[in-house]
């Protein structure tokens, strides 16, 4: 079957002609002169192969060619108009999908109230929220399989990244109910050197991992590592059932178990920071939107080289 190429103007003077049934009306209301209607038409008409309307002094009529072509002329300026709408709203980052990683402890801080504050504004736009930990969302921002990460305890260095902390919280002791130090209100680390510990595996956030041993080598100490769990819901119900005591970010005071206590830690300085990451001359507009809705910080601009909790 003959494919063929139809303006899309020939459709759209067809239309508004059969619509009007008046050459005069037509033309005024596509804002032309009359014979370069009837031009747009006879093209038309030469590209059928057939007469699409009747002109009789009395007026126009559509012939049988004409009305069997109409419905589609009328789909095809539809569907443009539809697809340029669309493209417009992705464009100007109204609508579209945004990928965002996030790290599981902060379903407990600040992805509830960011999200919410994103949808409110741009109810248009898909939301593919993906938890995983530091490290493989620094991966996945490399190879683009995310748009926006939200991590613990971003590298120093990171090629082709920009970061921007959003939250830095304290760190806590996370102890079984029954611990000798669980009655306290503030726990020193080094009173902790002789427990086992519950820690995230490296892989998952080096960053954080790094932190919370060197915390407790600053107290003098090496923690003694007898279980890890990639998530700090499960660090908790490990503590719970006594097999260590951890040291965690003190949003994961949010997980309420009965048999975990939560205590302030001495020394008290150390904290662990929250950021939001990107890439580097991002042209995505849904992901300029998600930065405007967190806190406006100063960007940490990547220096160069290397690849880096959760």
């Amino acid at each position: 079957m003959e494919r063929l190429e139809l303006p899309l103007s020939q459709l759209h003077a067809f239309v508004v002609l059969a619509e009007e049934l008046h050459f005069g009306h037509a033309a005024a209301r596509l804002g032309i002169a009359q014979p370069p209607l009837s031009q747009q038409i006879r093209r038309l008409e030469d590209k059928v192969g057939h007469a699409l309307f009747s002109r009789a002094s009395g007026g126009v009529t559509l012939t049988p060619a004409g009305h069997e072509l109409l419905p589609a002329a009328r789909s095809a300026l539809t569907g443009l108009a539809d697809g340029l709408a669309a493209a417009r709203a992705v464009g100007s980052g109204q609508a579209g999908r945004l990928r965002i990683g996030f790290a599981a402890s902060l379903a407990l801080t600040v992805l509830p109230g960011l999200l919410r504050t994103f949808r409110q504004r741009f109810p248009g736009v898909h939301l593919d929220i993906r938890e995983m930990p530091t490290a493989p969302q620094i991966a996945a921002l490399h190879d683009r399989s995310i748009d926006v990460g939200l991590l613990r305890e971003p590298p120093a260095t990171e090629e082709e990244l920009c970061f921007r902390t959003v939250l830095s919280e304290p760190f806590v002791a996370v102890l079984p109910a029954a611990h000798p130090l669980a009655g306290r209100r503030t726990v020193h680390l080094a009173e902790l050197a002789d427990s086992p510990f519950v820690l995230l595996p490296r892989a998952a956030g080096p960053g954080l991992h790094d932190q919370i041993t060197g915390l407790c080598t600053a107290a003098g100490f090496t923690p003694r590592t007898t279980q890890r769990a990639v998530e700090w819901q499960t660090v908790c119900a490990l503590v719970e059932t006594g097999l260590g005591v951890s040291l965690a970010p003190a949003g994961i005071r949010r997980i309420r178990l009965k048999g975990v206590a939560f205590r302030r830690i001495e020394p008290s300085t150390a904290r662990t920071r929250v950021a939001v990451a990107w890439r580097e001359n991002e042209q995505n507009p849904l992901v300029t939107h998600l930065l405007a809705a967190v806190s406006p910080e100063p960007v940490d601009r990547p220096q160069r080289s290397s690849r880096s909790g959760r």
